[in-house]
């Protein structure tokens, strides 16, 4: 008996579940990565970006040591970032699939050894390595001496895992809330506070560069001692001799990071042993039959108007339609007006308006996830395409147009220039015709998914490619306005110019450029249907 049981194999110890969840983030970047070239591309685009804006901002900390007042800046700075780890992940594209915890209920995990898998998965990434970047320079900017260094070590690590458990903790709270559809919809007002929070923090910035970082103070002293930016003011305190005072701020982050992860923790149980509504008994009451809306009765008839009426329904039902849409309105108001208010803005800033609205006219196909078969199965010929595209852009245009022309009124009134109210509404509409044509034909080359449940914007994998096709988008429509912004420069120095043929001029070559994007759009998105539509089911 001691002989068989000496010559059987040896069993292999199980792999551990951190080291597991690790091999499945990096397997999930390497498989998104090998799809296709154009994806390999857009994501080290996308990469190359983030992680150069994080030298420049690490270089640029690191330049600011022994200035007057940086330590007040670095504090602000941690605080920005751990509001953006917060909120971010609900609202912008990211995340993958070893971070949504909907999709690990149903195997054999303790949330414990969960949490500590998930926290070392989340820090593999491009923004665990921004945040990190910007921490790092943090401590050389303000740490002096050894005890200092010390203290900021501790500090940026401190500091990093309270962003990602911050980010993580909110997301586990708010999945089930964000795929109901009343929870959803409150996720409109939530995007519209991050907006106008977003907008206000780039004003005072503005300030700041016209007063000095002296203007900081009296923020940062309240925001020391506020998680995870008191791990950043303890290298401050340690360089002053205060050593009490840094332990005390480190503690205090220690303590704010021990509280997150069991808030996550609770969460997470909550999440794998609570039914959610696909489990629960439907409601059998009678639902009312609804007549056609009463706009339904004015659009065109035909197809026409069938897509425009569907894609104004999109808009005002689809919670993640709807949180865009209400967010580029508020941003397209806010960025004109409140630049009038202070003195420092000008008219040409009401286009904002318009290339805000422009961008909804992205990833059109993506907004009908799988249900573009549908749509698919109508499309027969480059002429069917077309039309479906033209509809699209008709029914953007029904609120972007009056819009663009209000926030451009409004902009001028406060402002009281009136002379070039011309020059700013067809430079608007310009803006906004190259955006609808350069926007018609990224959603043919460059669909991508967003997925109706969880909190992401984006199917695992296809970050880069929705960043690269928003942003190579909006690159070429500003190229397509060249000729415009150039006419715009030629009247207003031209002695006794003036800018009333702008109107005219803009709006018609507004007008064809989107004719023209549509028309070549319409053949690739009759040609690539079975790769579009495999690239919105991603999610």
């Amino acid at each position: 008996m001691s002989a068989e049981t000496a010559s059987a194999p040896a069993v292999p110890a199980p792999a551990s579940v951190t080291s597991v969840f690790v091999r499945l983030k990096l397997s999930l970047l390497r498989n998104g990565l090998r799809q296709s070239g154009g994806r390999r591309a857009a994501y080290i685009a996308s990469a190359v970006i983030v992680l150069l804006f994080a030298a420049l901002q690490l270089i640029g900390l690191i330049a600011l040591r022994g200035y007057a007042h940086v330590d007040s800046l670095v504090v602000l700075l941690a605080a920005v970032l751990g509001l953006g780890w917060a909120v971010m992940p609900l609202f912008f594209p990211g995340g993958d699939e070893t971070l949504d915890p909907t999709r690990l209920v149903m195997l054999p995990l303790r949330p414990r050894p969960l949490v500590r898998a998930l926290l070392t998965a989340s820090l593999v990434g491009i923004g665990p390595l921004f945040t990190l970047c910007v921490f790092a320079g943090s401590v050389v900017a303000v740490a002096h001496g050894g005890a200092a260094y010390a203290v900021g070590v501790v500090g940026a690590v401190l500091a990093l895992l309270v962003c990602v458990t911050l980010a993580r903790a909110v997301a586990a709270a708010n999945v089930r809330l964000l795929t109901s559809r009343k929870g959803r919809d409150l996720a409109v007002l939530s995007g519209l506070v991050v907006a106008i929070g977003a907008q206000l923090v780039n004003f005072g910035a503005q300030r700041l560069g016209s007063s000095g970082l002296e203007q900081l103070d009296p923020a940062a002293a309240v925001l020391r001692w506020v998680p995870p930016a008191s791990a950043i003011g303890a290298m401050d305190a340690a360089s002053d001799g205060s050593y009490g005072i840094a332990l005390a701020q480190l503690a205090l982050t220690a303590v704010a990071l021990v509280l997150l992860l069991w808030v996550w923790e609770r969460h997470l149980t909550r999440l794998m042993t609570t039914p959610d509504g696909s489990t629960l008994q439907s409601d059998t009451r009678p639902v009312r039959e609804r007549g056609s809306a009463g706009l339904a009765r004015l659009l065109p008839a035909g197809r026409t108007g069938t897509t425009m009426e569907r894609a104004l329904r999109y808009v005002w039902r689809d919670p993640k339609t709807k949180a865009a849409w209400v967010t580029s309105l508020a941003i397209g108001l806010i960025v004109p007006v409140f630049n009038a208010w202070q003195g420092t803005g000008s008219v040409y800033f009401a286009c904002f308006a318009a290339g805000m609205l422009g961008i909804q006219m992205y990833n059109q196909f993506g907004q009908d996830t799988s249900a573009f078969w549908m749509v698919a199965m109508t499309i027969s010929s480059t002429r069917d395409a077309y039309v479906e595209l033209r509809a699209r852009a008709l029914a953007l245009l029904l609120i972007t147009l009056p819009y663009a022309t209000l926030v451009t009124v409004l902009t001028t009134a406060i402002l009281d220039d009136w002379r070039t109210l011309p020059e700013a509404l067809g430079l608007s509409f310009a803006l906004l015709g190259a955006m609808l044509a350069t926007g018609a034909w990224t959603s043919a080359r460059f669909p991508y998914s967003i997925p109706q449940e969880g909190y992401k914007n984006v199917a695992p994998g296809q970050v880069g490619l929705a960043w690269i096709s928003i942003f190579g988008g909006m690159v070429g429509a500003a190229l397509l306005c060249a000729p415009v912004i150039a006419l715009t420069i030629w009247l207003n120095v031209r002695e006794g110019g003036g800018g009333w043929p702008l109107l005219p001029v803009g709006a018609v070559y507004g007008a064809a450029l989107t004719l023209l994007g549509l028309r070549l759009a319409a053949p690739r998105t009759a040609g690539r249907l079975p790769e579009i539509l495999t690239a919105v089911s991603k999610g």
